[in-house]
């Protein structure tokens, strides 16, 4: 048999969006631009979505206790039927394997914190499989019935303003303190910042709040049509992605970015806020008059930039590339 040119790439080699491209050939086109995906039914559409969390990837013992990661299993899954518009979260599928070796007492405080994480977001547990594994995982499917608003990644047309539901950089920078492990000089950080973002990494919050008050204040002038996603995996990354499947230019604000009330005002922090990941908000392109709004009901909230015509990719505001961070942006492989 001749080997293929292929054969012998690895994944590390190739990267995550290389290797979903590559995927798409199995699949019906447009089913995977979003991290969720739509099935159709008579009744109303179905949202699912699937997110795997991995022990010393996703998580450990020095970071996350057992509760901790039942709850951000579900909290992510959540967050990403949010970022397409879900109305109500019908239920979960868990995937779970781990060592023989591993005690009761930890199968049973992932449960309580998933069962937490319902009772916060709603939707039931509706079954599952386990496994034994060499390494400890959980793998959530969750699934949601689409609401009327479209969030696909592909609706940001040139004029939008591009909003964040919440700040940026605290889980990332809970992350550094859990692990002793400082990428910054945390020394003048108040106590209550340090707890704060110790929670955010910890039992992170689905932004199904900032999705419900997105619907309701949609002035009645505009289509139900805005593009969006979650930054699970970086600010900038989201926005890549919509830029991406929209084929538009983000201009971003370099003097207006979404961070915490008691974040340091020094320029170097700003990698955390743009790359650090895992903050579980929405990021959305919509109509200005919409956006506004958005605004007015959800104080949290920021506008960070604006959709352009152009190359689709991100760039300040004054026309200068954005630098990435390999020490701080979350790689899949």
């Amino acid at each position: 048999m001749l080997n293929n040119k292929n054969d012998n790439e690895k994944l590390s080699d190739l990267g995550e969006e290389r290797i979903l491209q590559r995927l798409k050939q199995y699949m019906e086109v447009g089913q995977i631009d979003d991290d969720t995906a739509v099935i159709q039914t008579k009744a109303k559409d179905l949202i699912i979505n699937t997110d795997i969390l991995i022990e010393d990837i996703h998580f450990n013992e020095t970071t996350s206790t057992p509760k901790n990661i039942g709850w951000k299993a579900v909290a992510v899954n959540v967050a990403d039927l949010a970022a397409s518009g879900v109305e109500e979260i019908i239920g979960i599928t868990v995937g779970l394997a781990a060592p023989p070796s591993t005690s009761w007492h930890w199968v049973d405080n992932i449960y309580q914190g998933i069962q937490a994480a319902l009772n916060e977001y709603g939707g039931k547990l509706l079954g599952g499989d386990c496994s034994s594994s060499k390494q400890r995982m959980l793998s959530i499917t969750a699934i949601g019935i689409k609401g009327k608003v479209n969030l696909h990644r592909s609706n940001a047309k040139p004029g939008d303003l591009i909003v964040v539901s919440g700040p940026h950089g605290l889980s990332r920078l809970g992350l550094s303190l859990l692990l002793s492990n400082n990428i910054k000089d945390t020394s003048q950080l108040s106590d209550s910042v340090k707890l704060k973002a110790i929670k955010a990494h910890q039992e992170p919050q689905a932004p199904v709040i900032a999705l419900q008050k997105l619907i309701q204040c949609k002035p009645k002038t505009v289509p139900w049509r805005a593009a969006a996603t979650d930054s699970s995996d970086g600010l900038l990354n989201a926005v890549k992605c919509i830029c991406k499947s929209s084929n538009c230019t983000a201009l971003l604000d370099q003097t207006n970015l979404p961070i915490s009330n008691e974040w340091p005002n020094n320029k170097n922090w700003d990698e955390l806020c743009l790359h650090g990941g895992e903050d579980f908000e929405l990021v959305v392109s919509l109509p200005a008059i919409w956006a506004k709004a958005w605004l007015g009901s959800l104080p949290e909230s920021k506008v960070i930039g604006k959709m352009s015509a152009g190359y689709p990719e991100a760039i300040w505001s004054n026309g200068k590339k954005i630098k990435t961070s390999s020490k701080i942006e979350f790689e899949h492989f």
